[in-house]
């Protein structure tokens, strides 16, 4: 029985086999491209990313939406500058924090009077309106303790967590409250579950013992809060040596890396049951595989993940770049129709 792509995500998180592995890819900016639409003109309006969700489900087949407009969106809620260009997505410009002063009086933004929120917003309200089936809306936050790192940059960001706790604690406490406040705000507005993205807590950022003083009680703390199911993200970092600890947050899925040491076999071995594991072809490398190669790959990560579900094939970061052809897309497609039906074969 062929089931809706919303009765395989839930019989995929119940940790059960559906009738094929489900298939989330988020080209984020190729339906701009295929529209002729500049990119800051399509990411500032609802209307056409909600379009061009849809577009995208219907051309590669996915099994979800992912209601997300740009990285930058929750810097530029704090009154950062948003970089466009046209061959890659937005970035975070000047670092809005750039004293420790700036730190004792920054406030969180309401997000009902925050313009760039409510665009996101309002797409979400339009795809659950026009979108033509009961697909999943996935919502999008970062995680309190990754946004300083735009809120910062980099340097300092890493320099404040080593040497000024308290400055550090009061900054995690104001986007504790907006991680909270943008969350729930996309609950309401259609999304059916949030993506924790979290990349500074990969150990491939910050050492493990310190993931655990820090984003592990800061998860814990939050995610079962969110009036939603919660999918953590590391954007294409290392996650195995913490995944004990991220298991235990109430996390319903694990966006992984699964490159280098970590084998997606022994990621799926500690996560069966626990959580659903989503990933994880390689965005950046993607650009340049043929049909013959995409096929390859799919196959092998399907035969190391999916038996016995649990397991979402996605890519291993959660945008993939514009470079990518869509013959590479089509064919990850086509792989998961003859590769990931249940019962798997390969």
């Amino acid at each position: 029985m062929t089931m809706s792509s919303l009765e395989r995500i839930l019989t995929t998180i119940s940790h059960k086999e559906p009738d094929r592995v489900p298939l989330i890819l988020n080209p984020t900016m190729h339906p701009a491209r295929d529209m002729g639409i500049p990119l800051k003109k399509y990411f500032t309006s609802s209307e056409l990313v909600a379009q061009g969700l849809i577009a995208t489900r219907e051309k590669f087949g996915t099994d979800a939406y992912i209601g997300f407009h740009y990285s930058p969106v929750e810097y530029e809620a704090f009154g950062g500058e948003v970089i466009f260009r046209e061959d890659g997505p937005p970035n975070s410009g000047r670092p809005i924090i750039r004293t420790g002063d700036e730190i004792d009086t920054l406030t969180a933004p309401v997000v009902e009077e925050t313009e760039c929120l409510q665009v996101v917003l309002d797409m979400i309200k339009t795809l659950k309106k026009d979108a033509p089936d009961d697909a999943p809306i996935f919502g999008v936050a970062i995680s309190p303790l990754s946004l300083p790192v735009m809120q910062m940059g980099f340097e300092d960001y890493i320099r404040l967590i080593y040497s000024d706790e308290i400055r550090f604690n009061r900054l995690i406490e104001v986007n504790k409250r907006f991680f909270m406040d943008w969350a729930t705000a996309q609950i309401e507005a259609g999304a059916s579950g949030i993506i924790y993205y979290d990349p500074v807590s990969s150990p491939t950022i910050i050492p493990p013992e310190l993931y655990r003083k820090t984003g592990l009680k800061i998860a814990k703390e939050l995610i079962p809060k969110v009036p939603g199911p919660v999918v953590t993200g590391f954007a294409s970092a290392s996650v195995l040596p913490i995944l004990d600890n991220v298991l235990s947050t109430g996390t319903v899925g694990v966006a992984v890396w699964g490159g280098g040491h970590e084998k997606l076999s022994e990621i799926k071995q500690k996560c069966a049951g626990k959580a659903t594991v989503i990933g994880n072809l390689n965005g950046i490398e993607m650009r340049h595989w043929t049909r013959e190669k995409t096929f390859s790959i799919v196959k092998q990560v399907i035969s190391d993940a999916a038996p016995g579900g649990g397991f979402i094939l996605s890519d291993n970061h959660g945008e993939i770049p514009l470079q990518v052809p869509d013959e590479v897309l089509f064919a990850i497609r086509d792989a998961v129709y003859e590769y990931g039906r249940y019962p798997i074969s390969v």
